[in-house]
């Protein structure tokens, strides 16, 4: 795990894609916000030696009873940190940020969830204005966009301070979405 807490200054929290490790973001997440603190955990789980923070039984088809259980371990965690704390991730990491968010509300100040999936229909929960952004691309072929969009309906329909950013590719991340993730934080 990669861990660098400036005094005084939110944490940001950075989940890494299948196949990423704690250096994914590091850089950016520096550029971004160059007096926060960072935390970037290592996903546990080996998918043919690619590190994710849930196991899956296909694309697109969770474990959920891991992903409940590896979710209640992460949020433990990340509750170990105090002060303001800011979250982004981007596809399973995304992912399992979202659940997070599902499961713990008030877990953070702000969170952004670049490309997830949410085969599911996520709890009940209140948000009060919580900063959420999502990104995605209108032609994602792992993350459809109606599923995208339902999710933003799901935040916005529960109270989150939600702003959706759509582009014309896929599953990439692309310079724009970087610039709307730069405003995640005060």
């Amino acid at each position: 795990m990669h861990a660098l807490i400036t005094q005084g200054w939110p944490t940001v929290f950075a989940f890494h894609g299948t196949g990423g490790d704690e250096r994914q973001f590091a850089a950016l997440a520096a550029d971004l916000w160059p007096d926060a603190g960072l935390v970037a955990p290592r996903g546990a789980v080996s998918e043919h030696g690619a590190s994710r923070f849930f196991r899956r039984t296909a694309e697109g088809v969770y474990d959920m009873a891991d992903l409940a259980a590896r979710t209640e371990e992460m949020i433990a965690f990340i509750r170990s940190h105090k002060g303001p704390r800011y979250a982004f991730g981007y596809s399973n990491g995304a992912n399992i940020l979202a659940n997070m968010s599902f499961a713990a509300p008030g877990l953070f100040d702000g969170i952004a969830l670049l490309h997830p999936l949410i085969p599911f229909a996520p709890p009940p929960a209140t948000f009060a204005g919580l900063p959420v952004l999502i990104t995605g691309g209108r032609h994602d072929p792992i993350c459809p966009l109606p599923l995208t969009e339902g999710l933003a309906q799901y935040y916005r329909d529960h109270g989150a301070d939600l702003t959706l950013h759509l582009h014309d590719g896929g599953h990439e991340i692309r310079p724009a979405e970087l610039t709307a993730l730069k405003g995640l934080m005060p």
